[in-house]
Formats: C-alpha cells, structure tokens, sequence
C-alpha cells in the first residue's frame, strides 16, 4: 500500500521545510516568543536545527580528512594534482576579483549608509579581528587531529577544529602514501574503507536535512525577525543585491562562456546552496556541496575531495568580496573618510588575498575587520552593523557555496574531465545516491583522473 504512494523528492521536501520553517517562526513568534524570551516552540526549533548543524560539523573532520588522503593517494601523481590545485586557486582569484568589482559597484550606487537607523553609540569593536599573520599561524596544525580546546562556564571544555589544518594534514599525508609505495598499502586499503564508512553514516545525516531545515528557518525567524532590516535597509539591500548579481549574472556568464548549462548547474547544486542559506555555515554545509558536486555536476570524487574542503576553508565571494567591500563604503561614509582609487583597489586585494590570509579563523566579521584595519578606517564600525549581521549571514553562505561549487565544475571542465552526462543528466528524485563499498572500477576511474587530463591537453577525449 505504502508502495503505491506518491514518493516526494528530497529537493521538494527541503522546500516544504523552508515554508514550514518560515510558518512555524512566525507562529512562535506571534506567540510572544524571542531571542530574550524562548518558548517551547521556539526551543523546539533552535534544538532540532543546532542539532543537524552539530552532527554535519561531526562528521566533516573524517570525511575531509579520508577523502583527500585517498583522493591524492588515487591520483598516483603529483604533478596532476599539482595543476589542478593551480587551476583551481587561479579561478578562486578570477571570480573573487569580479565579485569585489561588482560589490564596489552595487555600493557606489546604492550608497548604503544614507538613512541608516544606528547612531555611533552602536559602534563597537569585535572581540575577533583578522591580521594577515592568521595565515601562518592558521596553517600550522596545533596537533594531528586539527583539533582545539576553548574552556567555558562550569569547567566545561569544548572541542573545534579547523578544517585548513586538517586539510595541510591531509596532503601531506597522501603525499606521503604515494612516495612510500607498496608499503603504504595496508594504510590506504584502511583509508578507503572507513571512507566509505563515513560516507555511509553522511547519507544518514543529509536524510534528516528536511527536518533540519525547518528548525533552522523557524529559529532564524524567532530570533532576528525581519524588522531588523527597517535599521538598516539600503545597507541590507545593496548586500543582496551585490549577492544576487554575483548568482544570477557572474555565475551564469562564466557557465555560459565555458559551454555549460546555466539550468543544470543550478539544478544540480541547489540542494547545497539552499541548506547553506538556512544553516549559515559553509563548513557544515560542505559535505553536501561535495556530494551533490560529484553527483549531480559531475566532477570527479577524486579532485572535488580536495576542491571543495578546499574551497570551504578559502573561497568565500559572499563573505569575503562582495560584503566587506559594501561594508567598508558603509562605514567610510558613516565616519566621513572619502575612499579613493588606491583605498578601492585595497579592498580588491583584500577580497582576492585575504580570504587565504584569514582561513584559519573564517568569517565575514574577521575579514571585515582585516579590509578596515588595511584600509585604515576604525574597527569600531563592525558594531554599526550586527543588527543585521545574521540575516545577512544567510545569504553570503549561500553565495559562498554557490561559488564552492563552481569553481571545481569549471577546472573539471577546462581540464577535461567533467562528466558532461552526468552534468546532463535530469534531475529526478533524490540528488545523491548512496554510496557502495569503492570497488576495483571506481578506484579505477579516479587513478584515471590524471591520464584523463593529460588526454585532454593533447585532444584526446577524457577517460572519464
């Protein structure tokens, strides 16, 4: 009986839980509940969606870890993964700097300090700044687990971690498998196993992802509501508007100009883009873009492994480009500084650099903070703006995982080894399928990966 039932799709049921996140925040909110004065329901709602955010953290550390280890012990040549790693650092830059350009733009005519409803009483510095030493400091790894300790309330300690340490770790453990050879092999034959393991436990998580968003949304709703914006409203405005331009205009150019499908790369990457704007999190939100990038765009498991850890911890034109640039001409004009041509190519620099400079402490606030102190404007104007900060926050996570997203498509597309059939193929159903234990073909087509690019360069059709 059940069998003859209508079977709902993921993607549709991910929406049905954006509108009953929404409903279910206005309720609690109509209810008297808020950030200050939580219900049940608003309890409800904050525990179900930090719950999901708590597990897919969880479970990022192994996956990230695994998969790059097998991706680059796969490869069996470093040259290869060499130059995609080039590749794909030189098209972070590329859209990172078209994206500054266009949030410079969207600031200079939009003007968004004029009618803002905050008074320099709200200005405050932030407990957290950016320095370009963080990238040093960052990319060391404290210990083998990228793992961190911070006390709290009661003696209670709480464990962090940080994915660029984990993913230095990484390579260089899976540099080290391919140069100690045979030997290695017991280690990999291990590696690849629990991989899969972690992948098995992955799909479990992204299946409660519905629900997850519904908690999420609600308590965004409870928490912010939306008169926040009235206080700062072409502040809020032009942010979406320098987003919106960057994925809808940008995006879509550069698919256009490298031959691919505008409706099929939204399509396939919609499920991570639209989990990253609930859950405001780039790194929790990671193993989906991954998933749905390999599935769904068709990007091979053994370059997007690396790619979008990667792109997770450095590649961020929402938080990184298009909103500290709007952000700094807000808080120039708010103070009376006029920004000249070198104060605006800073920020271009900023944007394009200074997202590497940061990426062991990642986030909007830490980079706005490292755009104001180059730029010599005072820290002070961060305050100004946290009114608004969280629902913001969702949409430059969006826009990060968007451009997560495509960049690893346009390498693997340039390089030759984009699976087109798959980038092709309808979407019907769920976007990911589960994961088998790898068999002898699987590993086969990733060891193909390297011989399928070489292919490339000489016109020779991929192997993939």
């Amino acid at each position: 009986m059940l069998s003859r039932l209508p079977r709902i799709s993921f993607g549709t049921q991910v929406l049905i839980g954006l509108v009953l996140g929404v409903v279910l925040g206005l309720v609690a909110r109509a209810t008297g509940a808020s950030a200050d004065n939580p219900t049940w329901l608003s309890e409800t709602l904050s525990i179900i969606g930090s719950s999901f955010v708590t597990l897919l953290r969880t479970i990022v550390p192994p996956l990230v870890f695994l998969a790059i280890v097998s991706s680059i012990a796969n490869l069996r040549e470093v040259t290869g993964a060499a130059r995609l790693a080039w590749n794909t650092l030189l098209w972070f830059a590329i859209t990172a700097l078209a994206s500054v350009a266009i949030g410079l733009s969207v600031g200079w005519v939009i003007d968004p300090a004029r009618g803002a409803g905050v008074t320099a009483a709200d200005a405050a510095e932030p407990s957290r700044t950016g320095s370009w030493l963080d990238f040093l400091t960052g990319i060391i790894p404290a210990n083998m687990l990228g793992l961190s300790a911070r006390s709290g309330d009661e003696g209670a300690v709480s464990l962090s971690f940080n994915v660029l340490q984990i993913l230095v770790l990484a390579i260089a453990i899976g540099i080290a498998v391919l140069k100690v050879g045979k030997a290695a092999d017991p280690f990999l034959s291990f590696t690849r196993s629990a991989l899969a393991v972690v992948q098995k436990v992955l799909w479990w998580i992204i299946l409660l992802a519905p629900l997850a968003t519904v908690g999420l949304l609600g308590n965004a709703v409870v928490s912010y509501g939306w008169e926040t914006i009235g206080s700062l409203g072409r502040f809020t405005v032009a942010v979406y508007v320098g987003m919106l331009l960057v994925v809808g205009v940008l995006y879509p150019l550069i698919l256009r100009l490298n031959g691919l499908s505008i409706r099929q790369f939204f399509s396939g990457a919609w499920p991570a883009i639209q989990l990253g704007f609930v859950s405001r999190s780039s790194i929790g939100t990671m193993p989906v873009t991954q998933r749905v990038t390999e599935r769904n765009l068709g990007v091979p498991s053994a370059y997007s492994s690396f790619a979008v850890p990667l792109g997770a911890t450095t590649k961020m034109d929402g938080c990184a480009a298009i909103y500290p640039a709007i952000a700094a001409i807000f808080v120039a004009q708010f103070f009376g500084v006029s920004l000249g041509i070198t104060e605006y190519l800073l920020i271009a620099f900023v944007a394009v650099i200074g997202s590497a400079a940061t990426a062991g402490v990642t986030g909007a606030t830490v980079m706005l903070t490292l755009t104001l102190s180059t730029l010599g404007l005072p820290l002070e104007g961060v305050g100004l703006l946290l009114a608004v900060d969280p629902i913001l926050d969702m949409g430059r996570t969006a826009t990060n995982v968007a451009g997560q997203a495509l960049v690893p498509t346009i390498v693997a597309k340039r390089q030759g080894i984009l699976d087109l059939d798959a980038y092709n193929a309808s979407r019907r159903g769920e976007p990911w399928r589960e994961d088998d234990v790898l068999t002898d073909d699987v590993r086969a087509d990733d060891e193909s990966l390297v011989g399928a690019t070489a292919d490339s360069r000489e016109g020779a059709p991929a192997r993939l």
